[in-house]
């Protein structure tokens, strides 16, 4: 490891960026779980090629259909390697939020010196599970409450009301994808908001998420 290098690594204050997935078995259909894992794939390799003095982004993946369960632990996004999600089960979100909350708040896996997480849902469906109570937890939480939240509805079936309520600003914006191609526009969103953050004076402080393309139907 060269001087500049090991300098970086140790300097670098972590960006946890954690992905809260769906892949109950409506996610198989219609190319979603396709496109959600090529999405995902593109934002790990771009986070990969992020490398500054204050932020080193993180990256882990909880999935739920059928259980849930984490995907892909918390870890440099240099070392995260990716392995494509199968579509299966119902959609237990509650149980997502309680891994989510007990990810973010454990100063073992997130040092207290990390920067503010950043909290992405992704959904087809409706929950199956009790979701209210390990929601409100998350939200109550010391780290999960201050967290940067992004949320994506994909298709006709997915409960607005649920990620409206995840954002937990009534002025906050759920996007949408009609079609799976989106889910990629999607995360090319997220990545460009996450990388803007890492690169700023301040990465506690909210980068906008512009589409530089001009209107992205989301």
């Amino acid at each position: 490891m060269s001087k500049l290098k090991e300098f970086t690594t140790q300097a670098a204050r972590p960006l946890p960026v954690v992905v809260l997935a769906d892949v109950s078995g409506s996610m198989g259909v219609e190319g979603k779980i396709q496109s959600l894992n090529l999405a995902m794939r593109e934002m790990i390799d771009a986070f990969k090629d992020e490398s500054d003095l204050r932020a080193e982004i993180h990256v882990s993946v909880i999935t739920f259909g059928g259980k849930a369960s984490v995907h892909l632990p918390l870890r440099r996004a240099s070392e995260a390697s990716w392995s494509d999600l199968g579509a299966n089960g119902g959609t237990p979100m509650g149980s997502a939020f309680e891994l989510a909350r007990t990810l973010v708040e454990d100063r073992n896996t997130v040092p207290g010196r990390a920067y503010r997480p950043t909290l992405i849902l992704v959904s087809d469906g409706q929950p199956t599970d009790e979701w209210k109570l390990q929601l409100d937890a998350l939200l109550k939480s010391e780290r999960g409450g201050k967290a940067f939240r992004m949320a994506l509805a994909i298709g006709p079936d997915a409960d607005h009301a649920v990620l409206q309520e995840f954002l937990a600003n009534p002025e906050a914006r759920v996007y949408r994808a009609d079609e799976a191609r989106q889910i990629r526009k999607f995360f090319q969103l997220v990545t460009m908001s996450v990388s803007a953050r890492s690169r700023s004076a301040n990465p506690n402080v909210a980068a906008p998420a512009v589409d530089p393309n001009g209107g992205w139907d989301l």
